[in-house]
C-alpha cells in the first residue's frame, strides 16, 4: 500500500496544492512555518479522519475560507482506491472511500494503516493519563474493530452515567435503578477493553524493549507497564464502592477510563530521572514498535510519517534510525526538515527511490 497522490485545498496554511510521491521516501524541505507539518498532517487526515494537531475540524480550515478538501489516491494490492476528506463551517465533516461516503468514520479507521514519529509526542510523557490512554487506543483500534465499537460505546455511555449525576445533583433526586442501566453497560463495554488493552501491552512490550535496545544500543533498561483499576478488583463492585463519591464529584471517578502507562528507565519514570535524548529515543522506540506491531498483526505495512526529527536527535541516533529504516521493513516513508542539505545527505544512504519537495 502506498499513497500516490495528495490534493489539498484550504488545508491550514495551504490554498491550492497537489504532490505526485514516490512509492518509498518523499521528503518537505523548507523553513519553519512554511506548511511542511501540515502535509503530513493531511496524509494523517486521510487515514484517521481527524487531524493529528489539532481535534477542532474547523480550526484546520484555512484563515478566510469556509472549507477545506482532502484527497488522496493510493495503491492497494495492485487496486487503486480513492480517499477524500472534506468539512465546510456549519455542516458535517464528509469522509468517502471510491466515492462513497461512510456512515461511521470509525468503520474507516485501520483500513489505510499509518504511524508518524512528530516532537508532539513528548505530550505522551509530560501530559496526562488521556494522552496515553489514546496512544493505546489508537494502536489497537487500527487493527481490531471490535475494540472500537466497545470504545466508542464505553465513551457514550460514561458521558451519559455523568450527565445523569449531574441532573441528580442539580434536582436534589437520586433513582438507583436508572444509573444501574449504564452501570451494566460500563461493566460490560469496560471488561471487554481491559482484556484487550492487558492483551495488548503483554504483545507490545517485547517489541518495543526490542526496538529500545536496537536505538539506544542496549545502554539503558527500560521499563513499560499497564495500570488499571481492574487488575486489583470487580468492576462492578468498584461502582458500588465509589457511588457515594460520584455523587459528590458528579462523574464517574472508576473504570478503564482511569487507565495508565507507565514509562519507566532503570525502574524510575522517565519524566523525571530521563535525559532528553533518552526521553526521544523512548518515544521513537514506542512509536517504532506501534509500526511493527500494526504490520504484524494487519498483514499490511502502515505508511509512516517523520516530523522534524533530525533536528530532535544527534547524529548517531539519526543512522541509527536510518539504518533501521535501510533494512527493508518499511514501506513508504514521508520526512520533514528544515535543512534540504541534511536531508538529501540522510536520504542517500538509503538504497531507494526517494524525492524532495521544496516548499
Amino acid at each position: 500500500m502506498y499513497l500516490q497522490k495528495l490534493s489539498l485545498v484550504n488545508y491550514k496554511n495551504i490554498a491550492q496544492q497537489v504532490f505526485d510521491f514516490e512509492e518509498k521516501i518523499n521528503c518537505f524541505v523548507g523553513n519553519n512555518g512554511i506548511g511542511k507539518t501540515n502535509v503530513l498532517d493531511a496524509i494523517y487526515y486521510l487515514s484517521f479522519a481527524k487531524s493529528y494537531f489539532n481535534s477542532v475540524a474547523i480550526q484546520n480550515i484555512r484563515h478566510g475560507e469556509d472549507f477545506f478538501m482532502l484527497e488522496g489516491a493510493y495503491l492497494v494490492d495492485a487496486r487503486e482506491e480513492t480517499i477524500l476528506c472534506s468539512l465546510k463551517k456549519g455542516q458535517k465533516k464528509i469522509v468517502k472511500r471510491n466515492g462513497k461516503a461512510y456512515d461511521k468514520f470509525s468503520n474507516h479507521i485501520g483500513k489505510f494503516p499509518l504511524v508518524i514519529i512528530s516532537p508532539a509526542d513528548r505530550d505522551l510523557i509530560i501530559e496526562g493519563s488521556e494522552t496515553r490512554r489514546k496512544f493505546i487506543d489508537s494502536v489497537i483500534s487500527q487493527q481490531n474493530h471490535s475494540y472500537l465499537t466497545n470504545l466508542i460505546a464505553y465513551n457514550k455511555t460514561l458521558s451519559q452515567r455523568n450527565a445523569l449525576l449531574k441532573f441528580f445533583a442539580a434536582n436534589r433526586t437520586f433513582d438507583a435503578l436508572n444509573l444501574q442501566v449504564y452501570d451494566e453497560q460500563l461493566i460490560q463495554y469496560g471488561t471487554a477493553i481491559y482484556q484487550e488493552r492487558k492483551q495488548f501491552i503483554q504483545a507490545f512490550i517485547p517489541i518495543f524493549n526490542e526496538r529500545y535496545k536496537t536505538i539506544s544500543e542496549g545502554k539503558e533498561h527500560v521499563g513499560l507497564r499497564y495500570k488499571s483499576q481492574l487488575e486489583d478488583e470487580d468492576f462492578a463492585e468498584m461502582l458500588k464502592k465509589s457511588l457515594e463519591k460520584d455523587r459528590v464529584l458528579q462523574y464517574t471517578s472508576a473504570g478503564v477510563h482511569k487507565d495508565d502507562l507507565l514509562f519507566e528507565i532503570d525502574s524510575f519514570p522517565i519524566k523525571k530521572f530521563g535525559s532528553q535524548g533518552q526521553q526521544k529515543s523512548y518515544l521513537i522506540a514506542m512509536k517504532l514498535a506501534q509500526f511493527d506491531f500494526i504490520k504484524q498483526t494487519s498483514k499490511v505495512t502502515p505508511i509512516l510519517l517523520l516530523d522534524d526529527i533530525f533536528d530532535k536527535l544527534d547524529e548517531h541516533r539519526v543512522s541509527q534510525l536510518i539504518a533501521l529504516v535501510n533494512n527493508n521493513q518499511f514501506g513508504q516513508l514521508f520526512i520533514t526538515d528544515t535543512h534540504a542539505e541534511r536531508t538529501e545527505k540522510v536520504v542517500q544512504q538509503i538504497n531507494t527511490s526517494y524525492k524532495i519537495f521544496k516548499l
